[in-house]
């Protein structure tokens, strides 16, 4: 009976709220992307907009390709003539694939050359190596980012494979809005929406359920936030691969211009979500699954300049930084 309840228990999750202005010289923008090194997903919501620009397209479209090498042992990743290939003349990512986090050996290559590795109890004892014991109970392939001529000769004598991010674009139209205030993160009664609830709602428009809680619909009884507005069409783009925090970054930037001449919208939002099985989070954080594997962040970038920034982890996981 007491496993039943935990599985009917909502998963639980932590998230911090920040806010801030590209502009100000204190602000931790780029550099909290820059260390979320895994990344499964990245969507951009552009209200009031039916085509993306032709700078925005482009940029989706040559975020580059990721490589796949099956049996690859690790032992290759700490050879000299690896080091001095790639993590010596820039920085590699690596992951390991269709890995369970909780359950399996998993390693993870971060830009700055360290190797985490997540292991059983026998593995750990085989190698060992000194560690420390997971917070997480219980405990193949791997993902690459790099140059294409450099990663295809190097691991030739592997199963190495090319792929190139999935890119998906759609127009919503007749979209509620919640209405936000930049100023006010925990919103105003009747006058705007909290960072909370636009967080909510983004994950409803993500998923593509109705947001007017209809008694017909036993799908969804979701309801957008009040109050709102609707708009008459809404751009989301989302882009599925392996992405590299650096070209997070570009993108980003690419989006705080959006608003360099006049918009309708007085938002947009960019979101990013990290691999369920990622043995980190942000920077060298130990993550775990248990009953989501969430860490992922959301920018809700507005006209002035002014941001806001969500960040959400397990609930066992350390807090965002």
């Amino acid at each position: 009976m007491a496993t039943l309840r935990r599985l009917r228990e909502a998963p639980r999750h932590l998230m911090v709220c920040e806010k801030s202005n590209f502009g100000h010289e204190k602000s931790r923008h780029k550099h909290l992307v820059e260390t979320h090194y895994h990344n499964y997903r990245v969507s951009f919501l552009v209200p009031e907009c039916g085509m993306l620009s032709k700078e925005l397209k482009n940029l989706v479209m040559e975020i580059g390709p990721y490589y796949s090498v099956k049996n690859l042992p690790l032992h290759e990743l700490v050879t000299h003539e690896f080091i001095h290939t790639f993590v010596k003349k820039g920085s590699f990512s690596a992951l390991t694939y269709n890995t369970s986090i909780d359950e399996d050996n998993t390693a993870a290559l971060l830009p700055n050359g360290k190797l985490i590795l997540s292991l059983n109890k026998d593995t750990y004892e085989e190698t060992g190596l000194q560690g420390h014991p997971s917070r997480y109970s219980g405990r193949k392939t791997m993902k690459f980012s790099a140059e294409e001529s450099t990663m295809m000769s190097y691991f030739s004598k592997y199963q190495i494979q090319e792929h190139q991010p999935k890119v998906s674009l759609s127009t919503v139209r007749e979209l509620q809005c919640p209405v936000l205030q930049s100023s006010s993160l925990a919103g105003e009664p009747e006058e705007a929406c909290s960072a909370l609830e636009l967080f909510d709602w983004l994950g409803a428009v993500f998923c593509h359920a109705d947001l007017d809680n209809q008694p017909y619909n036993f799908i969804s009884t979701y309801r957008c936030p009040q109050p709102s507005t609707v708009v008459a069409q809404a751009c989301l783009c989302t882009v599925t691969g392996f992405i590299l925090p650096e070209k997070i970054n570009v993108l980003l930037e690419q989006l705080c211009h959006y608003f360099d001449e006049p918009k309708l919208a007085p938002w947009l939002t960019l979101s990013v979500q990290g691999f369920a099985d990622s043995p980190v989070s942000w920077r060298e954080n130990e993550h775990g699954f248990q009953k989501g594997g969430e860490h992922l962040y959301n920018f809700v970038i507005f006209s002035n300049q002014d941001y806001w920034l969500q960040m959400a982890v397990g609930a066992n996981d350390d807090c965002p930084p």
